[in-house]
């Protein structure tokens, strides 16, 4: 029988999960709705869709085995567990209503990390001891990486495109590309869905095995990833109006051509990040993607007060993140 609290941190990690998809929604719809190819109720359920379909294809679990080692297996228990999740909500849920994109990937590697190192020095242990620095310091890389990444292949595929449509009718051109965004839209739902929901399935199978539920992280029970893929679908379809706004119009105007480029480059940024098992941010991805749009229009056209905005809150979401999943450790562990 499981215990009561590893319950409660599966249903919080659930729960996270479907946070994660509305928070998140924006990545995969934004250009879409702003570009008016599909109605925002319309593109919610078409992300939803290939958020789930991803299952099918996803099936090796390297960013959910990356996201398990994130805290060391001798510093994991219930309560880190349950902590981490608490601040990664919190944060999600703070960030969301201020419309403000930050990373649903980050907020749960930081209070994951955060309450694992505060459970360390309770138990006198050097905090930073706590942490696998090797995966660490690759996530924390791709903080900066995944939009450079996006952008750069962005830039690319839009003068590919440009090149290849420049002897088009505008009108003709619109059309098909109207038509193309549905499918990159759809990639990018895809890759989000494969990327994202790993990341609690890691946090689930650790918890298994910190309650005693399971011997080692070795094999994943199917119920865990069918399960994390129907949370994230569910929550996609919820919808993210605010930071679609900002994704959408505030970084810079959005056509269908230059939507199919930035979600085309966000698919492969996140396709090529989940081959070699990184967590990285959909959103930091799809931004980079559609700054790099802008650019090639002329470097005039993004909104760059927005964007070093939203580069503060990337680079603090870790960092608060983990002091919350701190806190959350020392109250839950004196508490419970």
């Amino acid at each position: 029988m499981m215990s009561t609290l590893l319950v409660v941190v599966i249903v919080l990690a659930i729960a996270f999960d479907y946070i994660n998809g509305f928070h998140d929604a924006a990545n995969s719809i934004a250009t879409v709705v702003s570009t008016k190819v599909l109605t925002p109720a319309m593109a919610v359920l078409w992300a939803a869709i290939f958020n789930f379909a991803a299952y099918f294809y996803f099936t090796d679990h390297k960013v959910a085995n990356t996201i398990a080692k994130t805290v060391l297996e001798e510093y994991i228990t219930l309560e880190v567990i349950f902590a981490g999740l608490l601040a990664a909500i919190g944060w999600n849920l703070f960030t969301w209503y201020y419309g403000v994109p930050s990373s649903s990937s980050h907020t749960l590697i930081g209070g994951f990390a955060g309450s694992g190192m505060a459970y360390a020095f309770i138990l006198g242990a050097d905090p930073i001891h706590a942490i696998n620095i090797d995966a660490t310091l690759k996530i924390i890389a791709f903080i900066v990486l995944a939009p450079i990444i996006g952008m750069t292949i962005s830039i690319i595929i839009t003068l590919i495109v440009i090149n290849l449509a420049k002897n088009s009718r505008p009108s003709v051109a619109e059309k098909w590309f109207k038509v193309l965004q549905l499918v990159s839209s759809a990639a990018l739902s895809f890759a989000h869905g494969g990327n994202d929901a790993q990341k609690v399935m890691g946090i689930i199978l650790v918890a298994m095995v910190a309650g005693g539920y399971m011997q080692n992280t070795e094999h994943m029970p199917e119920w865990i990833p069918l399960t994390c893929y129907a949370a994230i679908a569910a929550g996609t379809m919820s919808g993210g109006w605010k930071i679609v706004k900002t994704m959408g119009t505030k970084i810079t105007k959005v056509t269908p051509l230059e939507g199919v480029c930035a979600e085309s480059a966000g698919a492969v940024t996140l396709g090529i990040t989940e081959h070699f098992g990184i967590p990285a941010s959909t959103t930091h991805t799809i931004t980079g993607a559609i700054i790099g749009v802008g650019v090639v229009k002329r470097v005039s056209a993004v909104r760059w007060g927005v964007t070093i905005s939203l580069l503060w809150a990337w680079i603090l979401t870790i960092p608060v993140s983990a002091l919350l999943g701190g806190l959350s450790l020392v109250i839950v562990h004196y508490l419970l």
